[in-house]
């Protein structure tokens, strides 16, 4: 009977922290939709590829609570985006989803298995690898019927400006969430909205970390203003 309280506590904490963890996501996909407004007023590269540093965020998510947290995180910015922002109907949604998911899925499954500095570059830049080969595929696929142009004109883009656009976006997000995610963590924790580290100890900021993702960042901000046109 002494081990009724404790079950009982247990409970309560345990969801207690599934609620904060829902609040917190919540704000981050707030945070991610409010993002892609802010990015809207980049020019598009072709007419019809977007940069947004969205996918920045919802990583974010995905690092601190797994790889499920950055699917239904993707999932919902997609389609809150679709239903009003977007007008490229649910094939648009499910490109959205696809870049956003391959992304911070990937990081957050190779970030979970090593919590580290490392682990963490590690598992954005095999993101940013794996979503340049999902759109890829996926751009041959669907793009020739979405857009109604021959196969052939699409298997020409995918080298020249499929693949550059992708890679920019995803190297984009990369820099950006390594610069953010320690600031963000930090400030939700402290809010008590996210669990403490599993070390138990606030990590220290890397100065040559720090210098290392805003060289990152800025080399990927001026290939953005090329692919743009705007330099």
């Amino acid at each position: 009977m002494s081990n009724v309280p404790e079950t009982a506590a247990v409970a309560r904490s345990d969801s207690s922290q599934r609620v904060r963890t829902v609040v917190t996501l919540g704000m981050l996909v707030a945070i991610a939709y409010a993002v892609m407004w802010v990015c809207k007023p980049i020019p598009k590269v072709m007419g019809i590829l977007q940069f947004d540093l969205k996918d920045c965020v919802i990583v974010i998510g995905g690092l601190l609570f797994g790889p499920v947290a950055a699917a239904v995180s993707s999932l919902v910015v997609a389609l809150i985006e679709m239903v009003t922002a977007s007008g490229t109907g649910p094939i648009g949604m499910l490109m959205n989803f696809l870049s956003t998911a391959s992304f911070c899925v990937t990081a957050s499954i190779i970030y979970k298995r090593r919590r580290t500095q490392m682990g963490a570059v590690a598992g954005l830049a095999s993101g940013v690898v794996v979503m340049v080969a999902v759109m890829l595929l996926w751009n041959w696929l669907i793009t020739p019927i979405y857009q109604e142009v021959p196969r052939d004109v699409v298997v020409s883009m995918l080298p020249t400006v499929f693949l550059p656009f992708n890679l920019v976006k995803g190297g984009l997000n990369m820099a950006a969430a390594l610069l953010l995610y320690k600031p963000v963590v930090s400030a939700l924790r402290a809010a008590h909205l996210a669990p403490p580290s599993a070390s138990g100890k606030a990590g220290k900021v890397n100065a040559g970390f720090v210098l290392f993702a805003l060289f990152l960042l800025a080399t990927f901000v001026v290939l953005m203003l090329v692919l743009t046109g705007l330099i």
